[in-house]
């Protein structure tokens, strides 16, 4: 399933990523995907991704920590993100999106959940409220 979802993962050169080996390949030795960077400083290489880090900054600000926060909150700000319709979706959610081509069983794999869209919150205050 990992390679039917991420068959290539397009990154910039943060430490999460300086192990590509440990990403690319099961612990069997099995690849199971691509990784590729991109230059520095060119965030126009993956654009789409880049919508997505707008609306976790306006949630999660450039500068503060990720530390305090827990795969609980991660899971609660990412639900929001992609319960989001977006133009380029034909004003579809990603998560509609991606249950239609996956599944719904899939999706709540990665423990996301669809939000009203009258109770969608991409401020800070959404994970101040925990």
């Amino acid at each position: 399933m990992f390679m039917k979802l991420f068959p290539v993962i397009l990154t910039d050169n943060g430490p999460e990523f300086s192990n590509p080996e440990a990403i690319e390949f099961d612990e069997d030795g099995n690849r199971r995907t691509y990784m590729f960077y991109c230059h520095p400083s060119s965030p126009f290489e993956k654009g789409d991704c880049e919508v997505n880090h707008e609306f976790i900054r306006r949630i999660a600000p450039k500068g503060k920590p990720f530390d305090p926060y827990t795969q609980k909150d991660i899971n609660l700000m990412m639900s929001h993100i992609n319960s989001y319709a977006r133009p380029k979706l034909n004003d579809k959610t990603p998560l509609f999106v991606f249950a239609l081509l996956f599944s719904k069983e899939v999706a709540s794999y990665f423990g996301i959940e669809h939000i009203d869209p009258d109770k969608i919150n991409l401020t800070q205050s959404l994970l101040s409220q925990r």
